[in-house]
């Protein structure tokens, strides 16, 4: 799966958890820019985006990814494991 296509996916999902359907998500976006965003939301989008992949994040993934990108990222690398 591409970058954008993980991208795409996590923009729906976010949009979904947050409900808010024309929320507009970047690369740079983080909990402090959206609304809504805490910490038991910010589980609710792990859970979601851990079930949309099928992947596991691990605890410091969790607490550790500061913005989007590195949700991204981290989506990326489990994909990236899965088709090993």
């Amino acid at each position: 799966m591409k970058r954008t296509e993980v991208f795409k996916k996590l923009t729906d999902i976010c949009r979904e958890v947050f409900e808010d359907e024309k929320l507009i998500i970047t690369e740079e976006t983080n909990a402090q820019e959206v609304a809504g965003w805490d910490s038991l939301t910010h589980f609710s989008l792990i859970s979601e985006l851990e079930m949309a992949f099928n992947i596991r994040f691990t605890l410091g993934e969790i607490q550790g990814c500061k913005n989007v990108r590195e949700l991204v990222d981290a989506l990326l690398l489990h994909l990236e494991e899965k088709d090993l």
